[in-house]
């Protein structure tokens, strides 16, 4: 018997003042039965950072082989924004690359080992893809803080992200990378 996804509801106050991005959002995130809490808030994190007109999680969510974790189209339904979570193989981002014009990787994992998986690897534009890590200790703490029914508030200024998720407040670095 397959086990079901668990549905976590957020509130969510969006500033991203490096972006002049400002929104109140409602989402409800599936965190799948195999997904680690930690996963499914850099899933979020990543989400937030990215979000423009038209973005979504994918219908698959963490078990889906065709599509990201998070994808943006435009009005025409042309995927504009492939967004990877975790440490996605480069055939993942090789493919991502060639079929939206923005690629990025939001990963709680130790960058230095993300970014060795892509070494040597080919992947189509690798020079253009954002590798985004956030700390770990940071991921940790704030996962932990995740209910069913969520209130967060996330402010990011100068590469510094302020996130508050029901009344607890935590901050990091959002660290930029390359491939290559």
């Amino acid at each position: 018997m397959a086990l079901n996804a668990t549905v976590h509801s957020f509130a969510v106050g969006l500033a991203d003042v490096d972006r002049g991005v400002y929104d109140d959002l409602e989402l409800r995130v599936a965190r799948h039965p195999s997904e680690t809490a930690e996963f499914m808030l850099t899933r979020l994190l990543a989400y937030c950072l990215e979000y423009t007109e038209g973005i979504a999680f994918s219908d698959g969510g963490v078990s889906s082989t065709d599509e990201p974790a998070v994808l943006a189209r435009d009005a025409t339904g042309a995927l504009t924004a492939w967004i990877e979570v975790g440490a996605p193989d480069a055939e993942r981002l090789h493919r991502g690359s060639k079929s939206a014009e923005r690629v990025a990787v939001y990963t709680h994992r130790d960058p230095a080992k993300v970014l060795a998986l892509y070494s040597g690897k080919k992947i189509h534009r690798a020079e253009r893809i954002p590798v985004y890590s956030l700390d770990r200790a940071f991921v940790d703490a704030a996962a932990a803080a995740i209910e069913r029914r969520n209130t967060i508030t996330l402010s990011v200024t100068e590469g510094s992200l302020y996130l508050e998720i029901n009344g607890v407040s935590f901050e990091t670095v959002v660290r930029e990378h390359r491939i290559g």
